[in-house]
């Protein structure tokens, strides 16, 4: 379940294309990946307060319910995977391994040693662990 932004793995392809996505930070799974598996769900677009754009939570959770459920039952088959992070679960538990994979310490470390205070960050980026859900609260340094 990886990708290499053109919707496929990358097993089978050259040893140059093999060799440059491995000095990249993507997780070392898409090396071995055969296919890239999207388990999505759409709606138009949700404003919160803004009349008739509302977010209709019923549905959100329906289709959270039905993401969740499709997701683990190709994890009955693929149980370790690995996800381009623009293209992955919003809830992923387990995400520095299925984002970055063995890389995870490696741009963890970076990331302390370029934004020591933690001033940059993004849901489930690098070093977010650092901080609550909602991005408020720093919970470590």
């Amino acid at each position: 379940m990886s990708g290499n932004g053109s919707s496929t793995g990358l097993a089978g392809a050259s040893d140059v294309a093999r060799t440059a996505t491995r000095d990249t930070a993507m997780n070392p799974a898409v090396l071995d990946a055969f296919a890239l598996a999207i388990i999505a769900g759409e709606g138009p677009p949700a404003f919160p307060g803004i009349t008739g754009h509302e977010p209709d939570i019923r549905s959100a959770r329906s289709a959270a319910k039905r993401i969740t459920e499709a997701s683990a039952t190709l994890r009955t088959v693929v149980p370790r995977v690995g996800s381009y992070v623009s293209e992955s679960d919003f809830f992923e538990r387990d995400w520095q391994d299925a984002f970055w994979g063995v890389h995870y310490p490696r741009l963890l470390a970076i990331k302390k040693s370029y934004d020591p205070d933690g001033l940059f960050f993004v849901h489930h980026g690098v070093n977010s662990e650092a901080w609550s859900d909602d991005g408020f609260t720093r919970l470590r340094a």
